[in-house]
């Protein structure tokens, strides 16, 4: 059968694998992502048994110990059901008015829609990176507060993975990778690393770690081998597609103190990857801001990870060493309505999780009755896709359930599964006041249309995402060639000015004003060395603000730098450099600028670089905002612009 790539399809390779049930095959298993549950309930059993076959065989050949997760250290990840992906600049963890870091807004939204976070990933260089040669070491070292801010994660109770990116081979080169790595993890006091792109790091790779920083959790992208669970305690299970009838994950049915966690970063509807997650007793990656690109969860999926993490805290101990029955028999009634679960047993007590697959509420009988006992709704009732709880014990009431009912009362299933929109905001113009250079490019007022090139990167351009509800963009969508129109009006002739503000005239500026930033990280870093006709770089957005409010001007708008552009007069400074301009953009999550003209460096060796080169003036790339001074560039400057009176 010839495969036909669809992006809303999943891949071969993102699906479920069958179990024979007939055949005595159990190696090829070892490949699966999920095993796929039988839709005949008669088949389950045997099913069941050929899951604790291949799981018995597959730990002899491979030769299994689980030593990795008995290190103290690391004993954490096995209750690690809730990592978020947060970019370092997220406007909820970072305040560009304040010029600080805010762990406390951060966590409080995390704790009221999410029922509170077990560890984050502070992602830092990507999609910057490859704007200039900083490598992705120099993204971490170079943010002033830092230490400071894991420590207030830690202080939470949350645990902190930095993010290792094995592709940035074309930035400067410092000492390698590993050892920039073991150093980074024990100077921050990280607790884990995210493996960007890889499955699994080599054993070597892990033995350093392990010795920089003990009990160092590694945490690859998507499918772990399955030797390799044996020394990495988490994995993403990211593009795993479940069956009709939920199947097992093979890594976490392989070792149940392996931490996954689900994520389909572009789907607006998380139903699946949460019913699977429940199903085995295994975690979520929460992921709303993708690389610049809001992808917002949804009302009724936070309230089902809030729901679902609350009681997975509470019974870890059944879910980690109960005994497990995936697909667990029910009442014929909740069978035909499309319900599933899983039963955990331990020390007199069993726990359904329970997982609703269709449209409509069910109110019938779950559990098969029981003689004696007490059998408790954890999350009262089995709501419309979403999920459901049930806990019987034989004699007395556990200690800790009293107070997991009282919290659960105010943690009610919300079946709102509307997207939530975010629109990103452009901030105002400053007016000018001044005359324009005498050789300025003049734009005539009166309406515009405009196509912009750029290049499908998954920071989108101005609103949406780029890849909505796709499994994994992959070429030809994925850093393809495209286009969009904009169109506008200008209420005024603009004048732009013909050539870039050089280092020359940027020290005018400094005599003139006495000028300092309030960041300084940065600021002029080529001063010492500068050659004065050059155009000035190492100055971020304000920096270039305050000059042209000086000259009695203003930044340009990207559509004004392209107009002008466009014209053939504006002139590019040497070296070339990317140019600011007045077009900084923020949904409340993620700040960007567009970048025009593009510049002289260009990092090589991978396609998640920002690209470089020189461009024409109908070229745009959108520039996720750091702060604290890491948006001064060694290839970023400016030029100027002034409304013209008629």
């Amino acid at each position: 059968m010839t495969y036909t790539f669809d992006p809303l399809v999943p891949r071969p390779i993102d699906r479920p694998t069958e179990v024979p049930l007939t055949t005595d095959d159990l190696v090829a298993l070892d490949e699966a992502k999920i095993f796929a549950g039988p839709r005949d309930p008669a088949d389950r059993p045997a099913w069941r048994e050929r899951l604790h076959e291949w799981r018995e065989d597959a730990r002899s050949r491979h030769e299994y110990t689980g030593a990795a997760y008995d290190r103290p250290g690391a004993a954490w990840a096995s209750r690690c059901h809730t990592v978020a992906q947060v970019w370092l600049w997220d406007e909820l963890l970072y305040s560009f008015e304040q010029d600080k870091f805010t762990p406390e807004r951060f966590l409080a939204d995390a704790h009221e829609r999410f029922g509170g976070l077990d560890a984050v990933v502070l992602w830092h260089a990507y999609p910057v990176i490859g704007l200039d040669d900083r490598n992705q070491w120099d993204f971490y070292r170079d943010v002033p507060g830092l230490t400071g801010l894991v420590e207030a994660l830690h202080d939470a109770g949350l645990r902190v993975f930095v993010d290792y990116n094995p592709w940035d081979v074309g930035t400067r080169r410092g000492d390698d990778d590993l050892t920039e790595l073991a150093s980074l993890v024990a100077d921050l006091g990280a607790d884990g690393v995210f493996l960007d792109t890889l499955k699994k790091a080599e054993p070597e790779f892990v033995e350093r770690l392990d010795a920089a920083r003990p009990g160092i959790v590694l945490e690859g992208e998507s499918k772990l081998p399955v030797e390799r669970i044996e020394d990495h305690s988490c994995s993403w299970a990211q593009f795993f597609a479940d069956s009709p009838v939920p199947g097992v994950l093979r890594a976490h049915w392989y070792e149940r103190r392996h931490m996954q966690h689900h994520v389909r970063r572009w789907h607006r509807d998380h139903t699946e990857e949460l019913h699977s997650a429940w199903l085995n007793g295994v975690g979520v990656m929460v992921w709303e801001v993708v690389f610049g690109v809001w992808v917002g969860w949804s009302p009724r999926d936070s309230a089902t990870v809030r729901r679902m993490v609350t009681v997975q805290r509470a019974v870890g101990d059944l879910l980690r060493d109960g005994v497990w029955t995936p697909l667990a028999e029910l009442t014929a009634e909740a069978e035909a309505a499309g319900i599933y679960a899983s039963r955990w047993e331990l020390d007199g007590m069993t726990l359904w999780t329970v997982v609703n697959r269709g449209d409509e509420d069910y109110h019938g009988p779950v559990t098969p009755p029981h003689d004696s006992g007490t059998l408790v709704d954890l999350l009262s009732g089995v709501p419309a896709r979403g999920i459901a709880a049930f806990l019987h014990f034989a004699t007395s009431e556990p200690e800790w359930l009293p107070g997991l009912l009282d919290t659960l009362r105010d943690m009610p299933h919300d079946p709102d599964a509307r997207f939530p929109h975010r629109l990103a905001i452009r901030r105002p113009k400053r007016a000018t006041t001044g005359e324009p250079e005498p050789d300025a490019v003049i734009v005539p007022s009166g309406p515009y249309v405009l196509t912009v090139r750029y290049r499908a990167r998954e920071t989108g351009m101005y609103h949406g995402a780029p890849y909505v509800d796709e499994w994994k963009p992959l070429p030809p969508r994925l850093h393809d060639a495209r286009t969009l129109q904009r169109d506008g009006e200008l209420t005024a002739a603009v004048a732009v000015g013909i050539s870039e503000v050089t280092n020359a005239d940027f020290a005018a500026f400094l005599d003139a004003t006495g000028y300092r930033p309030t960041q300084p990280g940065r600021f002029l870093a080529h001063w010492t060395g500068r050659v004065a006709h050059e155009p000035v770089t190492f100055v971020d957005l304000d920096d270039a603000r305050a000059y042209c409010a000086w000259r009695g001007g203003r930044l340009p708008t990207e559509d004004e730098w392209q107009l002008a552009g466009e014209t053939g007069r504006l002139r590019r400074g040497e070296p070339a450099v990317w140019n600011w301009t007045e077009s900084e953009h923020s949904d409340s999550r993620t700040r960007f600028v567009i970048l025009k003209g593009g510049s002289d460096y260009c990092a090589e060796g991978s396609d998640w670089y920002i690209e470089g080169g020189r461009h024409d003036p109908d070229y745009a790339v959108k520039l996720l905002l750091p702060g604290l001074g890491l948006a001064r560039s060694a290839t970023v400057g400016f030029r100027c612009a002034w409304e013209v009176a008629t």
